[in-house]
């Protein structure tokens, strides 16, 4: 058994529950005086205890850690009030209970305490339902997601001092870092992806123990993979969790098309070129761009190109010559690795491939050369924009200045398109043709009178611009009675 360590709620304040919603504090009430009555223990584990801790914002679902069995927990989870109950995961004892509220529906899961037990005298554990909440804890991931909140006063259950490692910033694996990470590999991208999320330091046994146990990650499915990369590169550090990758060989396990990239500037010192470092510039430019998932990826990628198609002249100038397109095949091929969605990988290659093209605008661009790149980003089109203004990361200001304001120029130029083409689709539903036929009348000023004021009608949206039914009706009422309009001379 791990090391006791509970404290009342009043030494973390008055109770870390108050943080809760209402609608949540009236569930876990209700659990724990359920569970309570039921003589089992239940405390408010992982996640949540964390963003408590760190005062961020927490999710609308709980997780939960008992001393109940599940077939006791699906009992007091109905007592408790749950609508519905499920099974989540019966091999590790987790049941779900569904608190229906209208829109404010919540979703708890109970998991069984959980403990190692050795059997027949061998060295290795295996994983049996039982025991007390701080054996649960010591099977948990990182110091900081293995403390308890008892949901019946908020008093603290923290065996391995992760209080103490919020308060410091350091992410620390639980007990053995070695046997944590090999329990399941898919730990070492989580500790890269709470870097990136968190800001926090590693602890460095915990990264020397990533290190050695990077190549199990290779156990772990692709699809897995993808989710905690994307969650790191949405991080709001990403930088550093993309360092963490990097330093503990990770990167060279999880994105294998990356390693030339990362290592570009160790290979290219000492030759006479200048070049900007290009893992760093890509590293800001992942942190610079917006946080949505498609566009970071796409950061992450669009110079992933270059290394393989520099070329260096006469006088030293370094060439990438075709590297957008290099890069595009290499995203898409990495993508597919990982097996994202068709949409995502389409979508990350054709913003790389067309990345460098927004910052070559010039003002003189014709309005026929803005629509063609348009055409060509067609879905992506403002993700292109926001990643090429985040492409700018020069150190010398001016440059910087320049590039940014070619970016805007472009955003603008194409605004006032779209916003001249809608005023354009805001014509009357009538032509002057088909005014004619209906009225049996010669050209004449009339029919631009009734254009107009079928026009106005449509702008202020009195009349649908394809209501021909409601055009014709209201012209025979605006058709001019005086006779001499007809003669005028036609618009």
């Amino acid at each position: 058994m791990t090391r006791s360590k509970r404290r009342p709620a009043a030494t973390v304040g008055d109770t870390l529950l108050a943080a809760l919603t209402d609608r949540q504090r009236r569930v876990v009430a209700s659990l724990a005086n359920a569970f309570t009555a039921g003589r089992q223990e239940l405390f408010i584990v992982g996640g949540p205890v964390r963003d408590l801790l760190l005062r961020r914002p927490l999710p609308s679902d709980l997780d939960f850690a008992t001393s109940a069995v599940p077939e006791t927990t699906l009992r007091l989870g109905e007592v408790a009030g749950a609508s519905s109950t499920y099974l989540a995961g019966e091999r590790f004892g987790t049941v779900g209970l569904v608190f229906d509220g209208g829109d404010d529906r919540i979703v708890v899961e109970v998991t069984t305490y959980r403990q190692e037990q050795y059997l027949d005298e061998t060295r290795f554990p295996t994983v049996a339902l039982g025991g007390q909440i701080e054996d649960d804890l010591g099977r948990r991931d990182f110091t900081i997601n293995a403390i308890a909140v008892d949901a019946r006063g908020g008093a603290l259950v923290d065996p391995f001092d992760g209080e103490a490692d919020i308060a410091m910033a350091v992410l620390r694996a639980v007990g053995d870092a070695d046997a944590r990470f090999a329990e399941d590999p898919l730990r070492l991208l989580r500790a890269a992806r709470f870097v990136a999320q968190l800001g926090f330091r590693l602890d460095a046994a915990t990264e020397a123990a990533m290190a050695r146990g990077a190549e199990h990650l290779r156990r772990i499915s692709e699809e897995r993979q993808l989710a905690e990369l994307t969650k790191l590169l949405l991080g709001a550090y990403a930088s550093h969790g993309l360092d963490v990758l990097h330093r503990t060989g990770l990167l060279a396990v999880a994105l294998p098309e990356l390693a030339l990239l990362a290592t570009d500037a160790e290979r290219m010192q000492g030759r006479l070129t200048r070049e900007k470092d290009l893992w760093a510039h890509t590293k800001r430019v992942v942190e610079q761009a917006p946080r949505r998932p498609i566009v970071r990826w796409a950061a992450l990628l669009h110079d992933a190109g270059k290394p393989r198609t520099r070329t260096i002249d006469g006088s030293g100038e370094v060439h990438f010559f075709g590297h957008e397109r290099v890069g595009a095949d290499l995203a898409l091929a990495l993508l597919l690795r990982l097996r994202a969605d068709k949409a995502t990988q389409l979508a990350v290659s054709r913003l790389v491939e067309l990345h460098g093209r927004p910052t070559t605008y010039q003002p003189d661009w014709s309005d026929s050369a803005v629509r063609r790149l348009a055409l060509e980003a067609g879905a992506v089109w403002d993700d292109l924009l926001d990643l090429a203004a985040a492409d700018v990361t020069s150190g010398r200001e001016y440059k910087r200045t320049a590039a940014a304001a070619r970016v805007a120029g472009l955003r603008d130029h194409f605004a006032r398109l779209q916003a001249e083409a809608a005023l354009d689709s805001l014509q009357s539903p009538l032509d002057g043709h088909e005014l004619m036929a209906i009225f049996g009348r010669p050209p004449g000023i009339w029919i631009k009178q009734i254009k107009d004021q079928l026009r106005e009608m449509v702008i202020d949206g009195d009349l649908a611009p394809d209501d021909k039914a409601a055009a014709e009706r209201i012209a025979r009422e605006l058709l001019p009675t005086d006779p001499s309009l007809s003669e005028s001379t036609p618009t």
